[in-house]
């Protein structure tokens, strides 16, 4: 049983894993049992090349950024598990107890974050009802979002980056990663807010 499972790793997925594995050492978020499930072929970092953000050198590839970020990830924060080369095809359930079917296996979760691609190809079983039309994209790239109040779908489940209405932009992706993951460390800490700062001494 997972505490929280994160489908989708690009940059919201990433970047909410990261900062719920940096979280660790909290009281509230020891023994707390985090899962990545790292589907990445469809991600569209595949062909993303970056000149525009802030901390990255110019011409950094989305591609290296999807290899070194599970890397990262591996090497500074092993509790937090890799899946990788499952497709999610089936979410069952209710908070705090959901099944996450795949094309090989299946996992259960008491949160969830669904932090996937927002094409008009998304289809997971059990999450119909929460699709409709981006509101930041152009009409005819049909581009969805899930239906969502700052990030919560529904109790237990939450979405991040283009998926949850935001443009597709690194950073924007990026920072609602995070941001999910400082909701769900404020959820784990009794509704008392968090935020995961490491500092030089």
């Amino acid at each position: 049983m997972y505490d929280v499972l994160i489908l989708g790793g690009g940059a919201a997925g990433m970047s909410c894993a990261l900062v719920l594995g940096s979280a660790h050492q909290k009281p509230f978020a020891q023994g707390k049992k985090i899962g990545l499930m790292a589907h990445q072929k469809a991600s569209h970092l595949q062909t993303a090349l970056f000149n525009n953000v802030l901390g990255l050198p110019p011409k950094t590839t989305g591609a290296s950024i999807l290899k070194n970020g599970l890397e990262q990830l591996s090497e500074i924060y092993p509790h937090v598990d890799q899946i990788h080369k499952e497709k999610v095809l089936e979410v069952r359930g209710a908070s705090g107890d959901f099944s996450i079917i795949t094309n090989k296996a299946s996992y259960q979760t008491r949160l969830l974050v669904i932090a996937l691609g927002y094409t008009n190809t998304f289809f997971i079983k059990g999450l119909e009802q929460y699709i409709e039309p981006h509101q930041k994209a152009r009409p005819e790239k049909q581009r969805i979002q899930l239906k969502n109040s700052d990030h919560l779908v529904t109790d237990g489940i939450y979405v991040a980056g283009t998926l949850a209405g935001w443009r597709s932009q690194f950073a924007i992706a990026s920072g609602s990663g995070a941001a999910v993951a400082t909701d769900i460390l404020t959820l784990w800490n009794h509704g008392e807010h968090v935020k995961v700062h490491d500092k030089l001494i």
